[in-house]
Order: C-alpha cells, then sequence, then structure tokens
C-alpha cells in the first residue's frame, strides 16, 4: 500500500527553515539535547536529535558483535544507540564538519569512543571495501535546493545523495546484511522504493510514528534487504 504525501509544502518550507537556523544559532560550546532518555551534546551548524530517527531508533535491531555503519550521522544518536544494542564495531560518517565535532564528543560522553570511530566522508568515499552487517542512514527527505551543508541535513539537491546511496551501498552490505532507512509523509518516499527497487533491494515499512500529533509530519523506518536473484539459464 502506498503511504500518502499530504501536500503541505509551505508549512514544511517554514518549519525547516526555522530548524536550520536554530541549528545555526547554537552557542559555540554547543546545546544538550535530551533524546529517548539520554544526553546528547549539538554543535553549532549540527541537525539536533529529533522525532524523524525515532521510528528507525526504537525498532532497528542489531545482534551482539555485528559491524554497523551509519550513514548521515548527524549527532551520532544511531550509532550511538547501535552501540547500546552490542554492536561490535561502529563506524559513524557525515559530510558536515561541525556534526563531526558533535558524534565525536557523543561517543565520548556515553563511553563508546573506543567502539565507534567517527570520520569526515561524503557517504562512502572514506570506508575503502569495508562491508558491514548492518547500515542505517537518516539522510535528507527531500528533493530541493540545499544552499549549504547545514541544509543538506534536510534537503537533496536534485536528490543526488539518495541516489548516490543507492547505487553504492551494495557494496558495503555483508552478504545477509540489512538497511534501515528513514524517510516521511512529506519526504520522497516513491523515489526511495524506486531506486531502492533498482539496486536490487526489498524494502519494507518497519515502524512509523503515525499515533504523533502533528498531522503535516510523520516519520518512517524502513528495512531493506538484498533480493537473490535467480541465475539467468
Amino acid at each position: 500500500m502506498e503511504i500518502a504525501s499530504p501536500d503541505h509544502t509551505p508549512v514544511i518550507d517554514q518549519w525547516q527553515q526555522r530548524r536550520q537556523k536554530a541549528f545555526k544559532t547554537v552557542p559555540e560550546e554547543g546545546k544538550r539535547i535530551k533524546y529517548l532518555g539520554k544526553e546528547f551534546l549539538v554543535y553549532p551548524d549540527t541537525f539536533w536529535p529529533y522525532k524523524d530517527s525515532q521510528p528507525l531508533v526504537r525498532h532497528f535491531r542489531v545482534r551482539p558483535g555485528e559491524h554497523v555503519l551509519d550513514v548521515g550521522t548527524g549527532s551520532g544518536v544511531i550509532a550511538i544507540f547501535a552501540c547500546y544494542q552490542g554492536a561490535g564495531r561502529v563506524v559513524a560518517v557525515d559530510v558536515n564538519p561541525s556534526a563531526i565535532r558533535s558524534a565525536t564528543h557523543n561517543a565520548r560522553h556515553h563511553g563508546f569512543d573506543h567502539l565507534m570511530e567517527v570520520k569526515q566522508s561524503n557517504l562512502f568515499e572514506q570506508l575503502g571495501d569495508e562491508q558491514f552487517d548492518v547500515i542505517t542512514a537518516n539522510l535528507p527527505f527531500r528533493n530541493k535546493p540545499a544552499p549549504d551543508v547545514v541544509a543538506r541535513s534536510q534537503w537533496d539537491t536534485d536528490f543526488r545523495t539518495n541516489t548516490r546511496f543507492f547505487e553504492e551501498v551494495a557494496r558495503h552490505l555483508k552478504p545477509g546484511g540489512r538497511i534501515y532507512f528513514s524517510q516521511s509523509n512529506f519526504g520522497a518516499i516513491p523515489e526511495v522504493k524506486r531506486l531502492a527497487k533498482a539496486a536490487g533491494f526489498s524494502i519494507r515499512k518497519l515502524a512509523d510514528d503515525s499515533n504523533s500529533k502533528d498531522e503535516n509530519k510523520t516519520f518512517y523506518a524502513f528495512v531493506l534487504r538484498k533480493v537473490d536473484r535467480a541465475p539467468e539459464a
């Protein structure tokens, strides 16, 4: 069943612009954010932990010892929750140097700096040939021009980041691995489904926050797995 995407574009635009302004005006010493019962610090120009990733964080599963890659880590929250689940190794990447600063601090604050490696990387560029059991991604939801690195946390110019993610992700996923991916009803769910299918992945809705009181915004978590194709005769 297709997930409806109501047209609340002006409202969403204004809300996201206010959030980007707030990200940029954080004090230099950072701002403390409570998220799912834990405390995180965000430095200026870092995307804050928010409801958008909560369906993913509440429902994704990491088996003890598994290796996890978190793409577009922001302040590092998804990667850190993977550590709490018992991951054996976690790599968190982001293109934004401010996000790297925030995620590095939070890994240390939660006592996982020995387990969690934070790298500045545009998607998979700095990962070599490393593969992972689990890949998580909370990429920008909307195909909308992003004028700077802060806007890129919410808007994806020509949907280039999402497109490249699906073109390259299979190379970094171990056989039998899985991807957990965030999206929203005001984002680009049909486009993501097409990209996933073209890359050879099945995609299933894992969870949502449809009980939220905000009628304009619903956030989703999807789980993706590589489809085994039968060899041609």
